[in-house]
């Protein structure tokens, strides 16, 4: 048992917090995570000694309720791995609830205008402003009084902004998205995006490549750390941070288990039947 306590205490020195992160992915330094689907009491222990700096936890595919999700991202919590959760769709009042259920930050889907952008970085680097008194501060920063000024930024200075860009329009508001204070980092959905460019799935298309490119070189003018979810090949992964990818955002619990149990079975078939 003090062994036990031994390993997580050293397990949670070893991990980043919010505020590493955020300042990693502006800064240009590479940030690991997966997405985590099961809810297994089991998988956060475990999860914890991977390497990955958070979570992403999905509510926009996943029938998660909010009772389930305040579990995740509690035990998550304890662990020291911020789980960032992706909300169903950019109501500030979903990042609200995310929040309050205990999430590290908040991922939002399918963003196309900066005006996505600033109701979400209101919701999360701004709360519990809301009405007249959020749209004030968004509009005018200097508006907030010092002391509600540090109050905020001792609450929410560990909160975690990334959005999804996932469409051709998205690629065109990139510059004004990147601008928004409060945004930390984007992160391309590649099957929306390859569906938006007209080349459904076809992730080593040329045009799709290119569109990576541009995302990650918009994003790192703009010193917002910049990442696509990919689960097709290390390689490419690889290839795409050297090209300024800094949000190594790889695969997800479901696609790792059903490709590994998938190649173990297929070499216990080939290896048994040769004897049996």
């Amino acid at each position: 048992m003090y062994s036990d306590k031994i390993r997580v205490s050293k397990s949670k020195e070893n991990c980043m917090n919010g505020r590493d992160i955020i300042a990693a992915l502006h800064a240009g330094r590479p940030v690991f995570s997966s997405a985590m689907v099961s809810t297994s009491p089991l998988w956060p222990a475990m999860i914890r000694n991977t390497g990955i700096d958070f979570v992403f936890v999905d509510t926009e595919h996943t029938p998660t309720d909010r009772l389930t999700l305040a579990w995740i991202c509690q035990t998550y919590q304890a662990f020291g791995l911020p789980p960032v959760v992706r909300i169903p769709c950019n109501d500030p009042f979903e990042a609200f609830k995310a929040l309050d259920a205990g999430a590290g930050g908040i991922i939002g889907p399918y963003v196309e205008t900066a005006e996505q952008v600033r109701g979400l970085a209101g919701a999360v680097k701004l709360r519990p402003l809301k009405g007249q008194r959020l749209a004030d501060a968004l509009q005018n920063p200097a508006s907030l009084e010092p002391e509600l000024r540090d109050y905020l930024e001792q609450r929410n200075g560990d909160k975690i902004l990334i959005v999804n860009i996932e469409s051709v329009p998205a690629i065109q508001n990139l510059h004004e998205i990147c601008s928004v204070p409060g945004l930390d980092a984007v992160l391309i959905g590649p099957h929306d995006l390859s569906c938006s460019l007209g080349i459904p799935e076809q992730y080593d298309h040329p045009r799709f490549d290119e569109a990576v490119q541009t995302i990650f070189r918009i994003a790192r003018e703009h010193h917002v750390g910049a990442g696509i979810h990919y689960w097709l090949g290390l390689e490419r992964e690889v290839a795409w941070a050297r090209c300024g990818g800094n949000l190594i955002m790889h695969s997800s619990d479901v696609a790792i288990l059903g490709s590994q149990l998938k190649s173990d079975i297929s070499h216990l078939r080939k290896e048994i039947s040769v004897w049996r």
